[in-house]
């Protein structure tokens, strides 16, 4: 209980005994505990630099070991202040990560002006869209021009699974060529399991990906995918991408029936901790500000949990999930 403090349980039986028998030699501390002699020393030796240990004030010459409300609660002080530099230290470090985050993201966007970021080559557009996916909160929309001859991601690194796992709202359209072959179907056949929404169409006129319908992010030259990428944030330019989509979403073909989609397929983390906390009691509130998500993100993790176990209640939520034992 007192490792924390610097005091392990043999640490914490040398300062006992010291404080039991005050008169005790090393010799006798070493014969009560059984322990050797040469250990008890290294032992008394670290009481000294815990001020656990010090020189009696009548007698210079000896020692006595510190009463512990005086002792132990100047090392409760003591590791409170180095946990606070701590703190202070990694908060500092928090903001230099950020600086050198947004520093590398000026080294990637070759220009930039107002809501337009215009990334040059595939590489420096990658890293900038991981990034991008990492703060999305609620929904993200893709157009994947994919071709059979194109490499499909294993389902282990996909970026895609991330965004699901946390919660996402996802809706891909594929290439109907690309869904024909095993490995694009079964990828398709995964993103479906695990909830998003996949559907595929002849003809795709560009790669589009949208993040939390506020951000657009698009070829630089659509027949070069290597090119790069554009990322838009202006209203009117997201407006236009989202009437795209949704254009082609709604004459796109269904791929999957939703009662396809396996139920039995484990719990996301993100999904897994949700659960524990609404059985423990915790309304949307505290799950959002628990797992630091968005309320949106909490509620729609909660719908489709309860969709999932067909629940229709947050009782029958807890009782589906019991019965599976989720939680």
């Amino acid at each position: 209980m007192l490792e924390p403090l610097g005091v392990d349980e043999a640490t914490f039986a040398v300062y006992h005994a010291l404080l039991s028998h005050p008169d005790s030699t090393p010799e006798q501390i070493s014969a009560r505990l059984n322990s050797p002699l040469d250990e008890v020393l290294q032992v008394m030796e670290h009481l000294r630099k815990l001020d656990l240990l010090v020189p009696t004030w009548t007698d210079p010459d000896s020692e006595h070991a510190v009463h512990p409300r005086v002792g132990l609660s100047g090392l409760v002080e003591r590791r409170r202040g180095e946990l606070t530099t701590q703190l202070n230290a990694l908060r500092q470090a928090e903001s230099s990560a950020e600086v050198i985050a947004e520093q590398y993201n000026e080294l990637l966007t070759s220009r930039s002006s107002g809501d337009v970021e215009v990334l040059k080559g595939r590489a420096n557009a990658s890293r900038r869209i991981e990034e991008l996916g990492m703060k999305a909160k609620d929904t993200f929309w893709g157009m994947v021009p994919a071709h059979i001859d194109d490499t499909v991601h294993p389902v282990e690194g996909s970026p895609d699974m991330p965004l699901l796992e946390r919660g996402l709202k996802m809706r891909t359209i594929y290439l109907q060529s690309m869904t024909v072959s095993k490995p694009g179907f079964d990828y398709a056949a995964t993103l479906h399991r695990m909830g998003g929404e996949v559907r595929a169409t002849p003809t795709l006129p560009m790669r589009l990906l949208i993040f939390d319908q506020e951000i657009a992010i698009m070829a630089m030259d659509p027949e070069n995918p290597t090119a790069g990428a554009v990322i838009h944030r202006s209203p009117a330019v997201v407006s236009v991408a989202l009437a795209l989509f949704d254009a082609y979403w709604a004459r796109a073909t269904e791929l999957f029936a939703p009662e396809d989609r396996d139920n039995n397929t484990p719990l996301t983390p993100h999904e897994a901790e949700v659960l524990r906390l609404l059985a423990g009691g915790a309304k949307d509130e505290q799950v959002a500000r628990l797992l630091g998500i968005s309320l949106r993100t909490a509620r729609r993790i909660t719908a489709n949990l309860s969709e999932r176990l067909d629940a229709t209640s947050r009782f029958e939520l807890g009782v589906a999930a019991a019965k599976r034992g989720w939680v």
